[in-house]
């Protein structure tokens, strides 16, 4: 056995006991009210349970199975009987530190098995959870039958459906993916998921600012769709609402222009010049708005029933389906030109994969006035794009707040545009 491997297999064992340790620091201090010798296990012993898991993964792998199976069997056993007969502790303490000494055992298994990352992170995960029993017990009670019941569809939506999708090209011209499609749907119920979480951790006002900047940091349009949903069903809260709309808007011109000076910085200058005046307008009217929602006011959380709203969500989905295909039409037809066309239909449901298609070409291919003028262009279409979402979705009277703020943006930005244009000479 060399000198590294033989390193190797003592560091695993330090994590081991390691992991054992900072396990049972919590659970000496957790009990450390009870009486002594009514403990069956304190900090030493937890760190103990982790080096002998070590070495049974250790004595497995050098000398057998079967002493290993055999040892492990025994400490398993010696544990259950250790805890029968505290095991109805009111308080729960002795099943929670028999399912503990249970966890610990295996983090040690883990680490002398070769995965000493896995058993520490495992470790810290479980002495916070253990940690923080006073909070999450707290939390619960506050829970509703809403709230489980959107957490159950949520992790259905999320976890129990995308891993069993495939992840490739269908339909004509390739233009599907129907785990990339179910995505979406992930995100659109995802952000209405954490409007709602954000509603009751914040109240109304400030959870939608909160659930608004959080996302228009990855897609404002997202944000638009379910915040417009939302409308129809919360009347007193439409003007908060429809700051937020605003106010991912105004987050998505930063991101942008922040994308831009990391992935095609030959165009950041001509974009900044078209995009600021557009972002200010657009960020204003979300102040404005939430002033006037009454946000300083109002931090009451209401019932908004369930959160988990699927039919926008494949509407919106089925949208961007549409217009993939479209795209992937206009390439096939038109070539060349039809990449042009290509970025303007992409870039006007997600603008980033424009930003990447023009950081990825070679230098010199394309001037940096054009390239901020074309980005530029895709920006124009997404918030004519998500002027339409708010409109369709909320309708005229619910959604006017978002639909004024978001053409207002839009008009500014398109004048923008004409002027750069006409000053610049641009040039296709």
């Amino acid at each position: 056995m060399g000198g590294a491997q033989e390193w190797i297999i003592y560091r695993d064992l330090a994590i081991a006991l390691l992991a054992g340790l900072l396990i049972g620091i919590e659970r000496g201090w957790s009990l450390r009210a009870e009486l002594t010798g009514s403990r069956v296990a304190g900090f030493r012993t937890f760190a103990l349970l982790g080096g002998l898991g070590g070495l049974v993964a250790l004595i497995a792998n050098v000398i057998g199975l079967l002493i290993a199976a055999i040892l492990l069997l025994g400490i398993v056993g010696m544990l259950a009987l250790s805890y029968a007969k505290s095991i109805h502790d009111p308080d729960g303490y002795s099943i929670t530190s028999f399912v503990t000494s249970l966890l610990t055992l295996c983090f040690g298994l883990l680490a002398g098995s070769g995965y000493p990352a896995l058993a520490m992170a495992g470790a810290a995960i479980v002495t916070a959870l253990l940690a923080m029993r006073t909070e999450l017990h707290g939390f619960l009670k506050k829970l509703g039958s809403t709230d489980v019941k959107a957490l159950a569809r949520f992790a259905i939506i999320a976890a129990a459906v995308l891993p069993f999708l495939p992840d490739q090209p269908y339909g004509p011209y390739d233009a599907w993916n129907l785990r990339e499609l179910w995505v979406i749907v992930i995100l659109i119920t995802g952000l209405s998921f954490l409007g709602y979480v954000a509603n009751r951790i914040f109240g109304v006002a400030h959870g939608t600012v909160v659930t608004a900047l959080i996302g228009g940091a990855y897609s404002s349009t997202a944000v638009t769709a379910s915040l417009a949903q939302r409308m129809v069903s919360e009347g007193s809260n439409r003007r908060s609402l429809s700051a937020g709309i605003a106010l991912a808007s105004a987050v998505m011109y930063i991101r942008v222009l922040l994308l831009s000076f990391i992935l095609a910085r030959f165009a950041f200058i001509p974009l900044a010049m078209i995009l600021v005046p557009a972002a200010l307008v657009a960020a204003v009217f979300g102040l404005l708005l939430l002033r006037k929602s009454g946000a300083a006011k109002s931090d009451e959380a209401v019932e908004t029933g369930n959160p988990i709203h699927l039919l926008p969500a494949f509407l919106f989905t089925a949208t961007v389906a549409i217009m993939l295909l479209a795209a992937r039409w206009a390439e096939a037809k038109y070539g060349s030109s039809g990449i042009a066309i290509l970025t303007l239909i992409i870039g006007s449901f997600d603008v980033d994969a424009a930003i990447v298609t023009l950081g990825g070409l070679p230098d010199g291919s394309i001037s940096g006035g054009l390239a901020g003028f074309v980005l530029a262009a895709t920006v124009f279409a997404n918030m004519v794009f998500k002027t339409a979402v708010a409109g369709f979705t909320a309708g005229w009277e619910r959604g006017k707040a978002a639909i004024i703020a978001l053409s207002a943006s839009s008009g500014v930005l398109a004048m923008s545009c004409l002027a750069y244009f006409l000053v610049f000479d641009i040039r296709f």
